[in-house]
């Protein structure tokens, strides 16, 4: 909606892509990735609902290479992070994931905390 942040996942970290209102808004290009967990579509430069999701089931090497510059180069370099999605801190079952431990998430840089 209007005036609301506009998140969108990727590899489990939810990014608040407001900024880029322009390509992620209501109507813009890449609106369809918003409001989920899009990695697979962000792996293979997607739009297609099928792929809209975390799954990164059958994914081939170039699509995780591709997957990892985008992460890193596209929304880690440009956008804050807010958050984490329940596959990252749940296990399957739903209980508390204990490997989960927020120093070693992708935003975590020591200098940057003090």
């Amino acid at each position: 909606q209007e005036g609301q942040p506009i998140y969108l996942a990727v590899k489990g970290v939810v990014f608040d892509v407001t900024s880029g209102k322009e390509f992620y808004g209501k109507g813009a290009p890449y609106n369809a990735l918003v409001g989920k967990d899009s990695t697979r579509g962000v792996a293979k430069m997607s739009l297609d609902p099928a792929d809209l999701t975390h799954d990164i089931t059958g994914l081939t090497e170039e699509e995780l290479k591709s997957l990892d510059d985008i992460f890193n180069n596209v929304y880690k370099a440009k956008y804050p992070i807010v958050g984490y999605t329940s596959q990252r801190i749940l296990n399957e079952d739903g209980s508390p994931n204990l490997d989960f431990k927020p120093e070693d998430q992708p935003h975590f840089n020591i200098k940057d905390e003090f």
